[in-house]
């Protein structure tokens, strides 16, 4: 970990004395001397990063030289700052210059001085570091690139993987569940931390049976440290959202009491299940349970590492029946069956006996915990059997006489220690997010890319880089997991398990690599970053935080507005790199986010703020600047400056029930804008302020991957085809015409970006595109009010990489015909609003892995798409605002009916917009095949937006 820290320093200490040729020659052999002494201090820190958690000896050591190289980074970003010249005209800046020279002068001397300092104290640690090395450095676990077998591609991941022992718990939980009509129980689970209980639930509470039969669910996380007020609104928010009705906003200023009892009205007289993950005390237990009203059927479910809350809880709520699931380790045979599925792939078992012995002295480490034996499976996927009997050998020192917590804990630190040190703070960063948040995948990226993490490699991007050699990395390893995917199957979300989390935080904090803020908490006396998850109140009247390089806070925040703005006060804050402000209630933009001249990201996502001040333009370093879900419509000329910008969002939908043409929001734009060279993503601009002019300048941008244009108008289409054909790189591109009947004409487009993954064009269209019946790679398309004559299946039907098709109000026709052997990758199909459909025919071998159809508001469409029977792997059908001959038609008990076509589908729902809200509706298999009162949690769909 002290690794990249130096080599951090090194980088910078290169670039000094390659750029700034005006420091004097003996500071720049120091400097050198300092940078050849560093050099050799890393190759030190590879091996006593291996050994640091077994020779106090070498941390004293490691610790030394990380603050030294702090302490580097520091004085080098101190220097920069001093010689930064402010931009501004060019009268102005002849006005500085005798000014600008004195700064630079005596900036030079100081960093002469601070240099020289420096230069002792490395040499000093440097002196001293060889009687911490380790006299046998090969007899410990090596960090070593040798793969046995070929890499895996595609991460087994514990909530996805094959569930070993899964199925018997979750028969029986379902049976307690759906047992009889008594009055509200509660069913616990209960077991040590890693054992599965989440994911347990989490497969009970998405089971088909268990979905019809409860009208109302929610699934609640607590952990050990929770707000009750946001807990009880997350609750009250997932209640509302079942009818598709807004939350009453008086709801935002209930205190606890006041939630308790809104729950439980809005619960009274219906059945429902509530999910409680998670519960650390029976005081939580408590807090919340006054909530549930004794419903005839309902239940809650809790999970739980003590066995004291699960009987406490089951046995006030249930009288004399105990409910409580005791979940335990896996046995021998189920632990040896999930170690070779993780470790050897798709082979049964170890290559040959010598391996299969050191497997089950290892896998006996594990003591059945799932989370370890999949931790340890992606250490060992790489290894060779020589590092395989080191491995034994580390894991089996010192553990005779500690207990399983302490077994289990080595197993989880040896993933981390067995990282590359370049992913240990990809890895460690991870700590900075809050329990059970949902991290974006590609905000990490930024985040790690912004924090100098990433390394550069030819021909790529660091966001390329970013993905394939790093987060793929640790998803391979298992350190992360999957918590979300588009539709198209790209990884958006993922998460950390908690006991993994328990590891890297307290690592963070031995290593002072980041500190979690909580209430009226000291902070530790160097702050490198800030993870402000409680309240940040009088924190900064306490003490300084000269070295503070990321401070972020979280929507869940107490008492945000009283603690956000004295943060952005602190003179402390100059050298700041990172600053994430996503929800706080801000209406102006910050001044003082101007005097931030090392900023690289910026996040004011979710805030009120409407404008922005010229000044942006002295962000020169800035990479990322997120305003996305704000009030803001333009952006000054001045963003012309930011020449490293590479992500600018800009841009805020607003759905009220249907999508509409003019949902999407983006933000007035002229030329000055493809000054940016270093744009990645832009998205969206508004093509009717820049005009032609604007479409035209837009294929300088040749590092563009994403491209969002909105209020496009027909007369703009020649400027733009010109644009596009010279964006090489593009991978994903969304054109909104200004009106349903403007035209968006691209038909001038002879040679479309090959690379092209996700295309969105919301607009008519005279003719189908030609084009992209040519774009192989395409993943997604999405083609709203077209307004097409021609069947656009013919053009479509054969792209080999398709996975999600999206139409609204794409086709005039009255048939839509899906012919055998096309579609053949496809996921998801959405068919909304094509008035004049009657009939959807599928022919047998069409769309083979659909497995998300949803047909809305065609009214017309009065039965199911002949040979939908044949559609076998469709998981789910939904019907919004569809004619009720239709539902009709697949209930049980309709004699002659289509209910023989579609029972093979696990879930099917119905859904109208009544009285401001959306209701779903679900379809009981039962005998009376009653069609239930709303059952679902749903989002508005993705596609409307």
């Amino acid at each position: 970990m002290a690794e990249i820290v130096v080599n951090y320093a090194l980088d910078k200490l290169t670039t000094l004395l390659t750029e700034e040729v005006q420091l004097h020659r003996g500071v720049k052999e120091e400097a050198q001397t300092i940078a050849e002494e560093l050099e050799r201090i890393e190759v030190y820190l590879r091996a006593a990063d291996e050994i640091i958690d077994r020779s106090p000896e070498v941390k004293v050591s490691v610790n030394l030289l990380r603050e030294v190289a702090y302490d580097i980074e520091d004085a080098l970003d101190e220097y920069n700052l001093r010689i930064a010249r402010p931009p501004g005209d060019d009268l102005l800046a002849s006005l500085r210059n005798i000014t600008s020279s004195i700064r630079k002068i005596r900036a030079r001397h100081q960093i002469a001085s601070e240099i020289q300092r420096l230069k002792f104290r490395v040499l000093s640690i440097a002196e001293g570091h060889n009687r911490f090395r380790p006299e046998n450095p090969t007899a410990d676990i090596k960090i070593a690139p040798k793969i046995w077998h070929a890499r895996r591609q595609d991460a087994l991941l514990l909530e996805e993987a094959d569930l070993v022992g899964i199925e018997i718990p979750k028969k029986e939980l379902i049976s307690w569940l759906l047992q009889g009509d008594t009055e509200r129980e509660v069913v616990s689970v209960v077991g040590m931390g890693g054992l599965g209980k989440t994911t347990l639930v989490k497969k009970v509470y998405d089971d088909a049976e268990v979905k019809l039969q409860f009208k109302y669910r929610a699934w609640i996380t607590v952990s050990r440290s929770f707000n009750l007020e946001e807990l009880l609104k997350g609750l009250v928010r997932q209640l509302y959202k079942v009818k598709r009705k807004p939350v009453p906003q008086e709801v935002e200023g209930m205190d606890e009491g006041q939630l308790r009892t809104k729950i439980n009205s809005f619960l009274q007289q219906k059945k429902y299940l509530i999910v409680l993950d998670d519960v650390w005390r029976i005081g939580d237990w408590d807090a919340v349970k006054f909530a549930f009203p004794k419903n005839s059927g309902s239940r809650v479910m809790l999970t739980t590492r003590h066995a004291e809350v699960a009987s406490a809880s089951c046995m006030e709520f249930n009288g004399n029946v105990t409910k409580v699931y005791r979940l335990n380790p896996l046995s021998p045979e189920e632990s040896w069956t999930l170690f070779c599925r993780k470790t050897f792939e798709k082979n049964a078992c170890a290559p040959d006996s010598n391996w299969k012995t050191l497997a089950v002295s290892i896998l006996e480490r594990c003591e059945g915990l799932p989370l370890a034996i999949v931790a340890i499976s992606g250490v060992l996927a790489t290894k060779s059997i020589d590092e395989w009997d080191m491995i034994q050998r580390s894991l089996a020192d010192g553990l005779e006489e500690n207990d399983r917590l302490d077994s289990i804990e080595k197993i989880l630190s040896l993933s981390y220690y067995d990282l590359p040190y370049y992913l240990k703070s990809c890895f460690l960063y991870l700590s900075i997010f809050p329990y059970d948040h949902p991290i974006d995948k590609m905000k990490l990226i930024r985040l790690w890319i912004a924090e100098g993490f990433v390394k550069v490699k030819e021909g790529m991007t660091l966001e390329e880089v970013a993905e394939a050699y790093y987060f793929d990395e640790l998803l391979n390893r298992s350190l992360i997991q999957v918590a979300g995917t588009t539709g198209e199957g790209r990884i958006k979300t993922c998460r950390i398990h908690d006991r993994l989390r328990e590891i890297i935080i307290r690592k963070s904090k031995e290593e002072n690599f980041l500190t979690i803020v909580r209430e009226n908490m000291m902070l530790p006396e160097k702050v490198r970053r800030l993870s402000i998850q409680k309240s940040m109140q009088d924190v900064h009247d306490r003490q300084r935080m000269p070295r503070v390089r990321s401070l972020l806070m979280f929507r869940r925040v107490d008492s945000l507005s009283k603690s956000y703005n004295p943060i952005l006060h602190l003179p402390d804050l100059r050298l700041l790199k990172v600053l994430d402000l996503e929800g706080a209630p801000l209406e102006i933009f910050p001044n003082e986010i101007f005097r931030l001249f090392h900023l690289k990201y910026l996040s004011l996502r979710s805030t009120k703020i409407k404008s922005i001040p010229s000044s942006i333009g002295n962000l020169q370093n800035l990479e990322t600047l997120d305003l996305k879900n704000t009030c803001v419509t333009a952006l000054p000329a001045e963003i012309s400056r930011l020449q490293k910008l590479r992500h600018l969002l800009v841009y805020r939908y607003e759905i009220q029930s249907y999508a509409h043409i003019d949902s999407k929001y983006g933000f007035k734009a002229t030329t000055h804008i493809t000054r940016l060279l270093s744009l990645q993503k832009l998205c969206f601009i508004e093509a009717d302020h820049g005009g032609n002019d604007l479409m035209k300048e837009l294929g300088c941008l040749n590092q563009l991957r994403r491209l969002g244009i909105v209020k496009f108008r027909t007369e703009n289409g020649v400027a733009l085809c010109s644009s596009i054909e010279k964006l090489k790189n593009l991978r994903a591109l969304s054109i909104n015409s200004i009106e349903e009947d403007e035209i968006i004409n691209l038909d001038c487009l002879s040679c479309p970006p090959r690379f092209l993954k996700r295309l969105y064009l919301t607009g008519k269209l005279e003719k189908f595109p030609h084009w992209i019946s040519s774009l192989h790679s395409l993943a997604k398309v999405s083609l709203k009010w077209s307004q097409l004559r021609d069947d656009p299946l013919q053009s479509l039907q054969d792209l080999p990489n398709l996975a999600q098709l999206d139409f609204l109000q794409v086709y005039e026709g009255e048939t839509l015909h899906f012919k055998a052997a096309g579609f053949q990758k496809l996921k998801i199909l959405s068919l909304d609003k094509m008035d004049g459909l009657k009939t959807v025919i599928v022919d047998m071998g069409a769309m083979p892995l659909l497995e998300k159809l949803f047909l809305q508001r065609c009214k017309l469409l009065h039965s199911l798409p002949s040979g939908i029977e044949h559609l076998r792997n469709l998981k789910l059908l939904e019907f919004w605002d569809m004619p009720a001959e239709l539902i009709m038609t697949i209930r049980l008990e309709i004699e002659g009916g289509d209910y023989w076509k579609v029972k093979h589908v696990p879930e099917i729902n119905t859904t109208y917009w009544r009285d401001g809200g959306w209701d779903v509706y679900s379809l009981y298999r039962s005998i009376d095949s009653e069609i239930s009162a709303p059952t679902r949690t749903l989002e508005l769909p993705s596609y409307w937006k």
